[in-house]
C-alpha cells in the first residue's frame, strides 16, 4: 500500500496542478500524512529549475500551515484522549518532566526535527500537547521548514539531476551534523 500511495504521488508532479499539490502535500505531511513533500519538490524543480525559489517558497508555507494545524492536533485532542490514558496509566508526573523539559529545548526541537528527514508530523503534534510556545513553534518551523526545502531546490538548481541520488541519500546526514556543530558552538559560547 504505501508503494503505490508514493507512486501516486510522484506522478503528480508531472501535472499541471503540481504546485497546488505540493501544496496540499506538504500541510497534511506536517501532521498526519506519511510521506515527505521532498517527493513531488525534487521533480518539479528538475523539470523547472527557473521555477525553484517559488517551488520551495510554496513547500515551505504550506508546511508551516500544516504545522499549526498538527500543534493544533496536540493541542486540542490531548485533553480528550492522552490525558486520560495518562491518569489511568498513573505517568502525570512522568509527562509532566517530560513537557517542562521539550518547552525548555522546544526551539532548538523544532528547529533539528524540522531539517531532518524524522517524520516533522510528530515534533508539531508533540508541540501542541506540551503547549510549547505558539511564536518559538512557528519560528522555529518557519527557519527549518525554509532552510531545508530551500536547501534541496538550491541543490538541484545547480546541479540537476546528479544530485538528487546525494539528497535522498544523504541530506539528512549533513543537516544533522550542521545541526550538531550549530548546537555545540552555542553550548560551548554558553559555557566557555
Amino acid at each position: 500500500m504505501f508503494n503505490k500511495l508514493y507512486n501516486k504521488t510522484l506522478e503528480l508532479a508531472e501535472k499541471p496542478h503540481a504546485l497546488s499539490m505540493l501544496a496540499i502535500i506538504s500541510f497534511i505531511e506536517s501532521s498526519f500524512f506519511p510521506i515527505p513533500p521532498d517527493i513531488l519538490l525534487i521533480p518539479m524543480v528538475l523539470a523547472a529549475p527557473s521555477r525553484a525559489w517559488k517551488i520551495a517558497f510554496v513547500c515551505t508555507i504550506s508546511s508551516v500551515l500544516g504545522g499549526l494545524f498538527g500543534y493544533y492536533i496536540g493541542y486540542a485532542l490531548f485533553d480528550v484522549i492522552g490525558q486520560p490514558l495518562l491518569e489511568f496509566y498513573g505517568h502525570e508526573e512522568n509527562f509532566a518532566r517530560f513537557t517542562d523539559q521539550y518547552n525548555e529545548w522546544g526551539a532548538w526541537i523544532v528547529a533539528f526535527f524540522g531539517l531532518t528527514p524524522f517524520p516533522y508530523k510528530v515534533i508539531t503534534i508533540a508541540s501542541g500537547v506540551t503547549h510549547l510556545s505558539l511564536p518559538t513553534f512557528i519560528l522555529a518551523s518557519l527557519v527549518s521548514r525554509a532552510v531545508r526545502f530551500y536547501l534541496v531546490a538550491a541543490l538541484l538548481w545547480k546541479f540537476g539531476a546528479p544530485i538528487k541520488t546525494f539528497i535522498e541519500k544523504r541530506l539528512g546526514l549533513l543537516t544533522t551534523l550542521f545541526f550538531i556543530f550549530l548546537f555545540g558552538g552555542f553550548l560551548a559560547l554558553k559555557y566557555l
